[in-house]
């Protein structure tokens, strides 16, 4: 007989305690998705078709799109679906932060006169701003150095 009354109890208790605005956003979060899978289809793309021309190895897309939080037992089902969304989402852009920072070591490896906020890990790696003195001769060494990688 416990168990019939078991979940009412607990869905009360999820109930009470829910922040309700998060039901409210839900569909501007979603909404999100749609041109996340259109970026992920057109980078995807860009990739396979560019980097073999321009000699430079593929990227591993699951060494950035990790999903592995929705199977922990200890998360409720709307956790589960946000840990989903979570790791895609920002999966997603590392991977296609790794694949610009790739073509701009390839096509442009030039540091800005006004550093950026946040930069990828290769941009420590760039040429100066307004060193043009050897920019051929490097930039085939980054060239040479990216075609190289594994």
């Amino acid at each position: 007989m416990k168990a019939i009354f078991e979940y009412p109890v607990r869905l009360y208790r999820w109930a009470r305690t829910f922040y309700w605005g998060n039901i409210l956003v839900a569909p501007v979060i979603w909404s999100v998705l749609f041109p996340a899978f259109l970026l992920d289809l057109f980078v995807s793309l860009y990739h396979a078709i560019c980097f073999p021309v321009y000699g430079i190895p593929k990227i591993k897309r699951s060494d950035y799109i990790v999903l592995d939080r929705g199977h922990l037992q200890y998360l409720k089902l709307d956790e589960k679906l946000s840990c989903l969304f979570c790791g895609y989402f920002n999966g997603l852009l590392a991977y296609c932060t790794e694949i610009a920072a790739r073509t701009e070591q390839y096509w442009c490896p030039i540091k800005h006169r006004r550093k950026p906020k946040s930069t990828h890990t290769r941009y420590k790696l760039f040429l100066e701003h307004g060193d043009g003195d050897q920019y051929q001769e490097q930039l085939a060494k980054f060239r040479e150095t990216l075609s190289q990688e594994e």
